[in-house]
């Protein structure tokens, strides 16, 4: 066509003027071809940042509502509490995936792949098995894969930015002085990484009447054939809950695992996976999804720990029950390694928050937690902070230092009588408690969130005082496969008056009493 057009002109021009056309026509090509090119990657661009995705949240148990709010809230997104407890769905833009990853009230995050609802199972374990083997073929896998892909690199860049920051504050600090303080440094960081990763965190949640298995068929996991370096690794989790089925979450996991090798040709492992693929089934509802997250985001605030360390997420859910306004003082008077202080000091530091408890150890671990909250803080911003609105101190709950109706919030943890305290000492315990949070505690605007598993010795202690303290709500819990609850109670109007001994003694007494 070049050619032709070239012949025209030379029979009506000179040479030169068939030149300078020629370079015309091919400025003409190379700029339509420039412009394709910006319209294509535009074109993927725009359809990758418009992309919607249904994504899956696990949460404390009891805590769905609260976690639904924060996600409207923060995402201006719709969310759906599923039926099976514990779990939240809500649909984003990819281009909120990080804003994701920022909730405070969620464990896991997966993307759905797809939601069957009333899914009929066959009557046969042989047919079930058959179904979700050809199932695995069926599903709308490629958009939940870019949201996977765009996750990964996502979290690549932010633990290569953060390794960044960690050198170039050290060369801040150490300005030439020494290299003993970053081998100490060094070391303690070692430390305190093998104890996150040894220390069996108290507050899992398994859920109850659940069976939750991974993929381990022999077959796949015996395969040692060497293959590709670019190939993923994957695993199938199922977790399933239901009486009613005929196959257990290894079997499914197994033949539905199996399945999604065989379409995608991945290499199956346990361990050091790229992928892991959830088959969440409940009753006769099943959720294909896509794990986003390599760990809880609950582990994010606590690195030295005690014997009972609350859920941040679940220290969060507690906080946001008292909906905390500004300058509110915030007291945990049972504070242990400090997780609802230092929750409350990152999500709402417009507030004061103070730690406190009777034991020196914990005093120690939650001033520990604190400082590393702090460096960590130091690290992220790459300059010397401010400080924390947060303060430790030892004290004894029952006789608290602190003014009569000075606090807004009281939020705490307290003694279960399994592995810290005992039932026969809450008898006692609980009731000096209230009463002096009652004591500390505004007047009118003062509100507390408690958290214990011995709900019949608190029962009896708050019906003594229901001139102090009103039950607005209890929220119901599973605390490690204990059931739970958190109380939430509002200060009355009633000005606190000092009891005398005779008083003090007729209520332990009553409490005594009813333990016998």
């Amino acid at each position: 066509m070049l050619r032709d057009y070239i012949k025209d002109l030379g029979s009506t021009a000179n040479m030169s003027d068939v030149q300078e056309a020629t370079n015309q026509l091919l400025q003409v090509n190379l700029h339509e071809n420039q412009m394709s090119i910006q319209v294509t990657e535009s074109d993927s661009r725009s359809e990758s940042e418009h992309l919607r995705v249904t994504i899956g949240a696990t949460v404390p148990t009891g805590f769905e509502q609260t976690a639904a709010d924060e996600v409207r809230e923060k995402l201006r997104s719709s969310c759906k509490i599923s039926k099976d407890r514990g779990k939240i769905y809500f649909d984003i833009s990819v281009e909120s995936l990080a804003q994701v990853h920022c909730l405070r009230s969620v464990d896991n995050l997966f993307v759905v792949v797809q939601e069957l609802k009333d899914y009929q199972f066959k009557e046969t374990k042989e047919e079930v098995l058959k179904d979700f083997e050809e199932l695995a073929g069926k599903l709308p896998w490629s958009d939940p894969l870019k949201v996977w892909k765009i996750n990964t690199s996502f979290k690549k860049k932010k633990t290569k930015r953060k390794k960044i920051n960690q050198n170039s504050s050290k060369e801040k600090i150490d300005n030439g002085r020494g290299d003993k303080r970053d081998e100490r440094d060094a070391k303690k960081a070692v430390t305190n990484n093998a104890l996150d990763s040894c220390i069996l965190d108290y507050y899992e949640n398994p859920a109850i009447k659940e069976e939750i298995s991974t993929l381990v068929g022999d077959e796949l996991a015996s395969c040692k054939d060497e293959t590709d370096s670019e190939m993923l690794k994957f695993r199938v989790t199922c977790n399933r809950a239901g009486e009613k089925h005929c196959f257990s979450s290894n079997e499914a996991a197994r033949d539905f695992g199996g399945a999604v090798q065989d379409y995608f040709k991945w290499k199956a492992d346990m361990t050091n996976f790229d992928v892991e693929v959830l088959l969440n089934i409940h009753d006769n509802e099943i959720i294909v999804g896509i794990a986003l997250t390599e760990e809880s985001l609950h582990r994010r605030n606590i690195t030295h720990f005690g014997p009972t360390t609350l859920r941040s997420t679940l220290a969060y859910g507690m906080l946001r029950l008292c909906a905390p306004q500004p300058t509110d003082i915030i007291v945990d008077p049972m504070c242990g390694t400090g997780a609802i202080p230092i929750e409350g000091a990152t999500e709402w530091s417009n507030c004061f928050h103070v730690a406190g408890d009777n034991n020196p150890l914990a005093v120690n671990r939650a001033a520990n937690n604190i400082s590393s909250l702090l460096t960590k803080s130091q690290i992220k911003e790459g300059k010397p902070s401010w400080g924390l609105p947060i303060d430790a101190i030892q004290w004894d709950i029952c006789n608290l230092p602190l003014r009569t109706g000075s606090v807004d919030i009281i939020v705490t943890d307290m003694p279960f009588g399994k592995r810290m305290g005992s039932k026969k000492r809450n008898w006692n315990l609980y009731p000096a408690c209230l009463w002096e949070m009652g004591r500390v505690c505004r007047p009118g605007t003062g509100r507390a969130a408690l958290l214990t598993q011995d709900k019949k010795c608190f029962t009896k202690a708050l019906s003594g005082m229901g001139h102090v303290w009103q039950k607005v709500h209890t929220v119901w819990v599973n605390i490690g496969g204990l059931h739970a609850a958190v109380y939430l109670l509002k200060r009355t109007l009633q000005a606190f008056v000092h009891p005398s001994e005779q008083d003090k003694e007729e209520l332990l007494g009553n409490a005594k009493n009813e333990d016998d």
